[in-house]
């Protein structure tokens, strides 16, 4: 396939662009008494307002030409379909098989694998029931009150996510707890807060080797053992999510505890696997297959909507406007929900890692603008933080606003404080500030003279800044599965116009290739010169304040 900048609909958005650039939104909404109405689409309980961008309906066909010559709907169907989409590692990428709630064959070399899947979502029902219905006992025989999961990447970001997005579903006698960080100062603190007799450790990694996972996972062990003298207490307390079944048993883990998952997931849309199993045991596996059902009708939509209706396609050619025509390198994710804490955080993995890449699948460098950087936080503290970059800076950053209609936790009126913050902000950034707006203001409040026109180029606000707001009706199960279905799509979206491979992650290999000989180095106390200045000073600078203290490195 072509590089998308050859495209014509891509030199016809060019040009677009060029005539966008001449009109604000201030005039596309005072145009257009019904541009919400045009600019919004509903889909999975979700409704999405994308009116807020500098957009058109000719940029909206002007898209959907691209996605065409980009033969989108093509990989839509290779993707649903189990073809090897994955090219640089030879794999299928069928996340959407794990919550494929209609059970109909899904094919990979020939062999349905739902039996397989069905088969995990029947073993997790059993072993959360036994755990949450306390039938599952410590090595004491006392039930569990703590699961502490242990992974990384996507092993963790989406557990711990997904867990705290549904804490108000949770076990009312079951807490949570992640641990990821090779730091040994995360692994302390959370066994200082549970206790042995109760605490089930669940350890997630695909091959059983991942280092952090497994460094992180003997501590435990060893903490384990050492409070219960014997090491037959580890069967009772360590479960795996993993495929390796030799390196589980030989860890302690009985194979009847190890639930399966297979290549054809990526780590990072692992979550709607056994790698959820911590979210099924705090929120039960009726709510863990409301979520699956979330997701899974916004697989249908994705697969079988018109491209101008679809969620997915608008939210991925919108994104791919905003990064490759009007130069906006970042993309913010504010969720006005404070459940949805980790979201921008899950997101950052998701896009970062699937469509960071520079290289297409032809081999060749991409001449296009790929991975926008993700970045947000909770929006009302955000107001309070970096807005103000948002709102007057110099810089352009297309935002994501996200709110709830209903509150989990509602008091008096806040939720409805909260969602005015939220769509107040919106407004301000498309609308801005004029000059003549500003100076009015001032001289309403009593501000003349030298002081007013000191005061009037702080009061300006630029407007025209772009927004996209996702509504939903409140943050159950089912919704939290579809809003996050909705955005693997997008950026699959995004991958599948730029002809990268939006499943594979080559870029995280180099790091870990050579922590393993730094490692090493740093195992005595010998003077390093092995590598470039930087990394020897580093090493070397190290060894001298572990033996010396804070005295100055020679």
């Amino acid at each position: 396939m072509p590089d998308c900048s050859r495209f014509p609909a891509w030199k016809k958005l060019k040009e677009h662009q060029k005539d966008m650039q001449r009109i604000s939104m201030r005039y596309l909404f005072a145009e257009d008494a019904n541009r919400f109405e045009r600019f919004s689409l509903q889909a999975g309980g979700i409704l999405l307002d994308y009116s807020k961008n500098r957009i058109t309906a000719l940029t909206v066909r002007l898209w959907l030409e691209l996605a065409k010559e980009a033969r989108l709907s093509d990989a839509i169907e290779a993707m649903f379909s189990g073809q090897k989409i994955n090219r640089t590692e030879d794999r299928a990428v069928l996340h959407t098989a794990l919550r494929n709630r209609d059970h109909t064959p899904v094919f990979v070399d020939g062999r349905d694998i739902m039996p397989d899947v069905d088969g995990v979502l029947a073993r997790m029902r059993t072993f959360t029931d036994e755990v949450r219905n306390g039938n599952w006992l410590g090595y004491t025989g006392k039930r569990i009150t703590d699961i502490v999961n242990i992974g990384i990447g996507g092993s963790d970001l989406g557990p711990v996510m997904v867990t705290q997005a549904l804490k108000p579903y949770w076990h009312r006698d079951l807490r949570a707890h992640f641990v990821s960080n090779v730091d040994p100062s995360q692994m302390i603190d959370t066994l200082a807060e549970v206790d042995p007799e109760t605490t089930l450790f669940i350890v997630a990694s695909k091959t059983f080797t991942t280092p952090e996972t497994l460094l992180n996972a003997h501590v435990a062990r060893r903490w384990l053992i050492d409070q219960a003298g014997s090491e037959a207490a580890v069967v009772r307390h360590f479960v795996a999510v993993s495929t390796n079944t030799e390196k589980v048993q030989a860890f302690g883990i009985d194979k009847e505890h190890m639930f399966e998952f297979w290549d054809w997931v990526g780590g990072r849309y692992s979550i709607w696997s056994a790698v959820g199993l911590p979210v099924a045991l705090m929120v039960g596996m009726d709510h863990f297959e409301d979520f699956l059902s979330g997701a899974h009708a916004m697989d249908q939509h994705f697969r079988t909507a018109s491209p101008e209706r679809n969620l997915p396609v608008i939210m991925g050619m919108l994104s791919l406007w905003h990064n490759d025509f009007w130069n906006a390198e970042s993309q913010a994710i504010f969720p006005y929900d404070q459940y949805l804490a980790r979201f921008p955080a899950y997101l950052q993995q998701l896009e970062m890692e699937s469509n960071g890449k520079s290289v297409t699948f032809d081999g060749k460098t991409s001449r296009c603008q790929t991975g926008p950087v993700i970045w947000g936080e909770p929006g009302g503290n955000g107001q309070h933080a970096f807005f103000q970059l948002l709102h007057q800076g110099t810089r352009t950053v297309p935002a994501d606003f996200l709110i709830a209609a209903e509150s989990q936790r509602p008091v008096d009126r806040q939720h409805e404080v909260l969602q005015a913050n939220c769509f107040a902000q919106t407004k301000a950034l498309m609308l801005g500030k004029t000059r003549d707006e500003a100076k009015a203001e001032l001289m309403r409040n009593g501000v003349t003279g030298k002081r007013l026109e000191m005061l009037l180029p702080h009061k300006v606000f630029p407007g025209n800044r772009p927004t996209t707001t996702l509504v939903y009706r409140k943050l159950d199960p089912y919704t939290l599965g579809a809003l996050i279905a909705l955005y693997e799509h997008k950026v699959f979206v995004q991958g599948a116009v730029w002809n990268i491979n939006s499943f594979d992650q080559w870029g995280v290999e180099l790091g870990k290739q050579l922590t393993g000989g730094i490692e090493t180095d740093l195992a005595d106390d010998k003077q390093i010169t092995g590598h470039d200045s930087s990394t020897n000073g580093l090493i070397n600078a190290c060894k001298h304040l572990r033996r010396n203290g804070n005295g100055a490195t020679g």
